[in-house]
């Protein structure tokens, strides 16, 4: 009985170190947009039973949580982000009653979900926008209202433009005044400067919260306030189209400090609603594509009251793409960890449902496994698009099949500079019609791209080759380590262009080494300048499907060959030693347990 008690505390040693951390300080997000996710009742657009069918998909990723983009009620002027409804799920991913069966399917799993917050808008078929246009008591100022500019009849107040294009300002005839749209003119700007507007979106957190959700991703977030006064914003310089958002200099409409104390009262309410309840932490996490020095004012002010958790590090989408060296990697990682506050834990985030596919932006197949190796050994939280452990790419989506607002909005010889769809095609789950997203006699929402027989989960995993899925996740596999968990952190550039990282935890003499050749030609690496005590020999334990390595295969630590475009993680003998022990404890361990059981 001792014995199989020493086997189970060795088995089990290592989490007694991670639940030390909370849940979400070491967890691994997976972004869905539900229109593209999975379709379960052949309309051709996903829905939430199609999510919950797929949920044991993210657990054998192995995620901790999922976080949905809109499914509340809207007419779909902007696919869910203008809401009629704040406390209701849009008919076409279902009912309210689909997402307390998926919300317990999850939880079955251990599987979290976090929901998508719109604070900055509403739709104007909202009921508050329709009381408001007819100033109904209470409702007169939910919305930001403005007379036309002074002296003129219908001229908008001030120059003011929307972040797609065009005037910021939209004329309504029955109220004879202008309302503020940051975006599409179908979604009004609330009035955060009303309390009354304060309190209603805090009821819709405690809704949801009481739904059973873990979190938030609040979107929009530095558009929440407007200078009192609403004067006109400098030109830029940085064009000459005056209804174009870089005509102007955003110094009253963005990143106002009343926006980040509203960060820290939503806090506070996730914090309360813990205690009240005696439950789990629950999340904020931010989407601001703000300067860092703004982003970084998200965490804690000086006083240490606490705002988000997760303000969204979008530094690996805004400043690396396909003409990015090593150099470029380590300066803009470096650039996140050195503003994250004590106490807090940096967050990667590498796509999403706004911006081009990992694949189509950092310059193809080839650059797949380099992102994933890296952002998956970072210390801290990771966010995933779907289909980017896949290596989905960006489909080409023509004038005709276009259907994203913004773009839209634009012209077929310019849509394409605007459009987000190619980055929302269906996800690809196998190879046959539809890619498995939606029964084969209707056709999907977006095209699918022509490649998906070839690009699907069910063709990756099933390969008897190496495979973007299977890269995944092994790297998945190893975020749950100790090292990778609490051990330290340490980058150069090796050779040419190579991106190296050491991540160690003396504890469990557990060593890890990435190296990711961003470059085109051949590099023979020396390792032990990233730690001149690496033993004199290192073993593959993740290489990337263009390596000729195998996982396993030994090399001498200091005259590592990579091939152009290789990634590759390597470890001391110790895992591989612990990993075999492991293997053999463990069966013994069953052996003992089972006859444990008989008696």
């Amino acid at each position: 009985m001792a014995l199989y008690y020493w086997l189970a505390l060795l088995l089990l040693g290592w989490s007694t170190v991670t639940a030390q951390k909370d849940w979400w300080e070491s967890a691994s997000f997976y972004q869905i947009y539900p229109r593209s996710f999975q379709d379960s009742n052949g309309d051709g657009i996903g829905d939430l039973n199609g999510i919950k069918s797929r949920l044991p998909y993210l657990k054998s990723l192995g995620m901790t949580a999922f976080w949905l983009s809109p499914i509340y009620p809207s007419p779909m002027a902007d696919f869910g982000y203008d809401i009629s409804n704040f406390m209701d799920i849009h008919p076409s991913f279902g009912t309210l009653a689909d997402f307390k069966q998926l919300v317990e399917e999850a939880k079955k799993l251990q599987l979290r979900i976090i929901l998508d917050f719109v604070p900055n808008h509403s739709s104007d078929e909202h009921e508050w926008f329709k009381k408001s246009v007819q100033r109904v008591s209470g409702y007169e100022d939910y919305y930001v209202w403005q007379d036309p500019k002074p002296g003129t009849e219908r001229d908008p107040p001030n120059n003011w433009v929307a972040a797609w294009y065009g005037s910021a300002w939209e004329w309504n005839d029955e109220r004879k005044q202008f309302y503020l749209h940051q975006f599409h003119k179908k979604q009004p700007d609330l009035n955060y400067r009303n309390p009354a507007v304060v309190q209603a979106m805090k009821d819709v957190l405690r809704f949801w919260l009481d739904q059973g959700v873990d979190g938030f991703r609040i979107d929009a977030v530095p558009w929440l306030f407007e200078t009192v006064g609403f004067p006109d914003e400098p030109v830029s310089g940085h064009s000459t189209d005056p209804l174009s958002q870089n005509y102007l200099t955003h110094i009253y409409t963005l990143d106002q400090p009343e926006t980040v104390d509203m960060m820290y009262q939503w806090r506070e309410l996730m914090d309360q609603y813990k205690q009240e309840h005696n439950t789990t932490t629950k999340v904020l996490m931010t989407e601001a594509w703000s300067s860092l020095d703004v982003v970084k004012t998200y965490f804690n002010d000086s006083n240490n009251r606490q705002g988000s958790q997760m303000p969204f590090n979008f530094q690996l989408i805004m400043r690396l793409d396909q003409n990015s060296k090593a150099s470029d990697f380590q300066t803009v990682i470096n650039s996140w960890l050195d503003i994250i506050p004590p106490g807090h834990t940096p967050n990667w985030v590498l796509g999403n449902h706004d911006k081009r596919r990992v694949s189509s932006r950092m310059g193809g197949d080839h650059m797949v496994d380099i992102m994933a190796m890296i952002e998956l050994t970072l210390p801290g939280i990771t966010v995933t698009y779907q289909g980017e452990e896949i290596g989905m790419h960006d489909v080409d989506i023509s004038w005709a099949d276009t259907q994203d607002p913004a773009a839209c909005q634009l012209t077929e010889e310019t849509y394409q500079e605007g459009t987000r769809d190619p980055a929302r095609t269906p996800f690809q789950w196998d190879s046959t019609a539809n890619a498995g997203f939606t029964n084969a006699s209707v056709k999907p929402w977006l095209p699918l791209a022509t490649d998906y027989p070839l690009v699907n989960v069910k063709t990756q995993q099933e390969s008897a080759q190496n495979s973007h899925i299977k890269v995944f996740k092994e790297l998945m596999n190893l975020r749950g380590t100790n090292t990778l968990i609490w051990g330290s952190f340490k980058s150069l550039v090796l050779g040419e262009n190579v991106y190296a990282i050491l991540r160690s935890f003396p504890n469990d003499k557990r060593t890890y080494v990435v190296l990711a050749n961003i470059g085109s030609k051949s590099e023979i690496i020396d390792a032990t300048k990233l730690d001149n005590s690496l033993p004199n020999e290192l073993v593959f334990r993740v290489v990337s499907v263009s390596s000729n390595h195998i996982t396993g295969e030994s090399v001498a630590t200091n005259n590592i060959l990579l091939q152009p475009y290789e990634a590759v993680v390597l470890a001391n003998h110790a895992i591989r030693l612990a990993q075999q022990l492991y293997v053999l404890i463990g069966a013994f361990g069953m052996l003992v347990g089972v006859q444990l059981f008989k008696a």
